[in-house]
Order: structure tokens, then sequence, then C-alpha cells
């Protein structure tokens, strides 16, 4: 079908009901063929055409042929109904253009050369057999490369240094540059050289595990084995499929798990029965630094690939080695936010800090928590030994994430692109990682009774809390515009592929890098019809203390403006945005950035 659509040789439309809450499909099988000499075949009938159909089912096709006597009517009758269906003619149905969005994913699958291969009439008795061009040639659940797939330079490359550091290695890749293909397209290509036996993958989140599931599907890996949440939904299942590959009775086991199972004791029980030729994937690798997490990755696997846009762990330097020490160092090419525009990997973009301050009352709470924050760093004390002051850092992340005035300023953006759509609004999670703060909460709920019912904007929310399934749901529609906008809290920010966001508002980051280079990275990935997104980025004023905090404070905000900036100079609108950022920049001495 793609070549043929790619030489104009086929054209598509859609018919679907004109009542949108009827039940069931536009399902007819009706067909003309008609040669140089004017002969004409119609076929009518039940039968699917798939293998099941034509050789299971009990199915009735009705076939019409012009030099057949008798028949000449049938075929006008026919002819007809299908001219009047082809120009929107037909009741109770609307036939549509094929999308353009469609035309071209399909043509991304088009093969190099014309097909040569259809289906073989054995005998005159009608017994068919199908040969598919795309029929792997080996057995189903092995990793192979699709025959459309065409990994781009930086990709191969990587694949290429990670084969040559003895199959060891961390990739250090933007979101959206297509890190999950490169992983895939290693594990077929380690297929192919030494006839791997098994790859395990691990990821942070649940619904990612469902996402990985899809992309394994599309390199050959028909059933992977979902390892998550109750261990008895799963735990036979793996021992069976370990035990079959290693007798032979299985060519090839996929296991994706999430970190939270990684280090139960069912998980880790089964860990020393995978055969040696295994593969382990770890996904958003720089979690996998935590001390719990790292002790329990299994050390009799040599074959080992971390994928992360940003491996080094915040204020962790004991994990970022103990993460390179077990996966390997990070290898060339690392491909940048920056790299990733320019290859087309993501799409540009325009980018608006939006400068906020505080509330009087949220001022004094700023001040006497920063007032005992310098206190406890001028004697020295490191918060990441020192829980009192880890504490203190959480408490005014919190304040300034959910501080009152930027619903204000949302109000003030969002009241003329009331008409848009596609829109992701972020809001705060304080700097927990684990946990959803009391003030986010409130955030979360004024920020989606402020959009819906002061707006009139369609929203949803999408957190933690969120089940798969309606997850799914909200990504249905969020993509074909029935919602216009997502309010999040901190699960959107690794690896959900939701490419058709066109504009994100940030209401809150957390102080790590990483956290603001996922979100980032998420906001720009391509899709059809997708040319460039927006970003709006609340920043918080911190209010003037005078002398004794302003050190403090510099050496704070120096960390966050290098983010903001770095994200202004690689904007379309760079001049704008840094000008913007200039008297913040002034008023604490940072024009180096």
């Amino acid at each position: 079908m793609a070549w043929l659509l790619s030489r104009e040789r086929l054209e598509i439309k859609l018919a679907v009901h004109q009542n949108p809450y009827q039940q069931g499909i536009y399902h007819e099988k009706l067909g003309i063929f008609r040669d140089q000499e004017d002969q004409v075949v119609v076929f009518t009938g039940s039968a699917n055409e798939s293998a099941n159909a034509l050789s299971d089912n009990f199915e009735c096709i009705d076939v019409f042929r012009s030099w057949q006597l008798g028949d000449a009517e049938r075929i006008a009758e026919k002819t007809e109904d299908f001219q009047r269906l082809w120009d929107n003619e037909t009741p109770n149905l609307e036939v549509l253009d094929f999308p353009e969005a469609a035309r071209r994913s399909l043509l991304q699958r088009c093969p190099s050369e014309a097909p040569t291969r259809e289906p073989k009439v054995a005998s005159s008795s009608g017994s068919y057999g199908f040969e598919s061009i795309y029929r792997p040639q080996q057995p189903a659940g092995i990793p192979t490369l699709p025959f459309w797939l065409t990994l781009r330079p930086y990709q191969e490359q990587a694949i290429a240094n990670w084969f040559a550091n003895n199959g060891r290695g961390t990739l250090k890749m933007a979101t959206g540059s297509g890190k999950t293909i490169t992983a895939l397209a290693i594990a077929a290509k380690l297929y192919q050289a030494i006839q791997l036996q098994a790859l395990i993958i691990i990821c942070p989140y649940r619904h990612l595990v469902q996402q990985w599931a899809r992309e394994c599907r599309k390199f050959g890996i028909t059933d992977p084995l979902l390892v998550f949440e109750s261990r008895h939904q799963w735990q036979g299942c793996l021992s069976n499929q370990l035990y079959n590959v290693k007798a032979g009775h299985q060519p090839f086991l996929t296991v994706i798990t999430t970190n939270a199972t990684l280090i139960t004791d069912g998980f880790q029980s089964q860990l020393p029965y995978f055969p040696k030729r295994t593969l382990i994937v770890g996904d958003e690798a720089h979690n996998l630094g935590a001390r719990r997490l790292a002790a329990s990755l299994p050390s009799n696997i040599g074959l080992r690939l971390a994928l992360s846009a940003t491996p080094e762990r915040y204020f962790d330097e004991q994990g970022t080695e103990a993460l390179l020490d077990y996966f390997g160092p990070v290898l060339e090419p690392e491909f940048t936010l920056k790299d990733a525009i320019a290859q087309g990997a993501l799409v540009h973009y325009l980018y608006y800090p939006i400068l906020v301050e505080l509330t009087e009352s949220e001022t004094e709470r700023y001040s006497e928590l920063t007032t005992r924050i310098g206190r406890a760093m001028a004697m020295g004390e490191d918060p990441d030994e020192n829980e009192g002051l880890a504490a203190l850092l959480n408490q005014r992340a919190r304040l300034v994430g959910a501080a009152a005035n930027k619903l204000e300023a949302l109000r003030e953006v969002m009241r003329s692109r009331l008409d848009t759509s596609h829109t992701l609004i972020y809001c705060g999670d304080g700097s927990v990682e684990d946990d959803t703060s009391a003030e986010s909460q409130r955030q979360l709920e004024a920020v989606t009774r402020l959009l819906g019912r002061d707006l009139g904007y369609r929203v949803n929310t999408y957190t933690a809390e969120t089940t798969l399934d309606e997850r799914e749901d909200l990504r249905h529609q969020f993509e074909t515009g029935e919602l216009q906008g997502l309010v999040a809290i901190r699960c959107l920010d690794e690896g959900v592929d939701i490419p058709a966001i066109e504009t994100a508002v940030i209401l809150a980051s957390s102080g790590n890098p990483r956290q603001f280079i996922q979100r980032r990275g998420r906001v720009l990935r391509p899709h059809p019809g997708k040319r460039r997104a927006t970003i709006f980025d609340m920043i918080v004023l911190p209010p003037d203390l005078g002398r004794e905090t302003l050190e403090v404070e510099r050496n704070f905000l120096r960390k966050e403006l290098t983010r903001f900036v770095e994200f202004a100079d690689l904007a379309d609108n760079a001049g704008e945005a840094r000008s913007q950022l200039l008297d913040l920049q002034q008023r604490y001495g940072l024009l180096d950035l």
C-alpha cells in the first residue's frame, strides 16, 4: 500500500457514520476491477482480507463478471453504489479524504523497491497461500530491524561505539532523539551477531512499560513479558520462559519491568537464571544511581546499556559514579538539545519567561526560610547530609512553586489563547521526587478550576494517580482536540510520549536540572502539522532581602538562571527572551551567564 501510494497509484478515502454516536463502523466489502478491454469484475462479501478470515472463518463472497450472462445488471448496480459512495452521496455515511498526516505516516513505511511477491494460487480449487514480503525470516518474538527504519547518523555512531566498548555504555541523548529506537536496534544487531537470548528493560514508571511494549512490537518482539505490580501475575510465567529459553524450547525472552519491581525479592530471585547472552537496558537510567536500585542491578549480566538525557545525578556524585561504573561511560556522540533541533529530531520553539513576584505573606515566609538556610550553609552544612537543611530547602522550593501570583499570570496568558488546543500546564511538585505535596495538589485544583470553570478551557488532570487506561483515554482526547489542555504534576516528566503538545505553561520546576530538560524535550517532540512549540515559563523573582542573604540567593539563582538562559538562547525569539531575564541578571550581578 505504501509503495502504491508513493507512486500515486492508490487513492484512499475514509467512510464514517454521520451520527457520531452510532455504534458500529462502515464494514462492507465492495470491489470493482476493469481491464484495458473494458471487461469488469465486481465482488461483494463479508470477509476481511486476512489469513484468519480467508482460511478459518466461514465467509461468503459474491463475484459478478461482465462476460457472464445475467451479471450485467448486478455489475451496473454495484458500480453505481460505489460511485455514490466515492462521491459522498451515500445516506448516513460521510466520506472523507485521507488525512495528510496519516498519508505521510504510511509513506514512512514505503520500501525502497516495488514489492515483487503476490499471494499464490496453489490450485484451481481456490486454496490460497500467503507470502508477505514483510514477514520476518525468523521465529516470532525475535528482535528485528524493521524494513522501514532508517537510523540517523548519530544513532548509527552511538551503536557502533557501544559495540566497540564491548557491549557497555551510556547514551546521553536529548529527549525525543530516539533513544528507545537506538536501544532496540542494538538488541536486533546483537541477535544477528551473537544470537542474543534475552532482553531486560527497566523503566521508572508503569506507563513507560506499556510504551516500551508498543515500541518492541515494531521490532518484531511480539509478546514481551510485562513484569510489574503483583508478582503472582508474572512470576510463574517468567520462571517458565526462563526455563524454556535455557532448554532451547523458546528462542528469545523480553522482560519489561519497573524500578520498583527490580528491587523486590520476587524479581531478584529470578535474575541469576537469565542466560549469559542477556542485554539489560536502563531507561531514564539516572534513577538507577539511587543506592538501593544500584545495589539491585544484576552483576551476572554483562551486556549493559543506559539511556538518559541527563545521566548525571543532581547533588549525588556517588550515585552518578555507581551508575556509570555499572553501565559504562557516556559514549559519543552526546546529542544535545541544540543538535536535536538542528537535525529536525525536535521542533523549533518560542520561549517566554514570565517574572512573578511573591505576595507579602509569601515574602515574609521566604525571608524566614532563606535566613535559616543562609546560617546553616555558613556553618558548612551539606544539604545531602543534613536533613534539617534539606527540609528547609524543600519548604522554600514548595513555597516558590505554589506562589499565588502564578494563577493571575496564567489567567493573563490563557485569556488570549482560549481558542487554542494541545496545551500542557505543568504544576509544581516542590522538590520531592516521590511525593505530591499538599501545596502542589492545591495548585493543581486551583489551575483546573481557573481554566475550566472561569475561562471555559476544556482541561483534565494527569497525575500519578491517573490509571493507565485513563491515561490512554486522556492522551487520545488531547491529541484529537476534544480536550484543549492537560494539567499535570511530575508524571509527564520522564518518557511519556505525547508529541501533539504544542504549548507548555511551566508553573514550577524543581531545582533539579534534569526535570527542566525532560519537560522541554517533552514539548518539542515533532508531530504532523506541528511547526513550532511555544513555552511560557513562570520565574519567581526573589524578594530583596538585604546583604545578609544576598550571596546565598545569588548562588542559588545562578543555577536557576543558567537553565533559563540556555533555553532562551536556543529559542527562535532568543533576543526577546534574554531581554526579559536581563533585569534579574543585573540585580544579582549575573551578567556573565
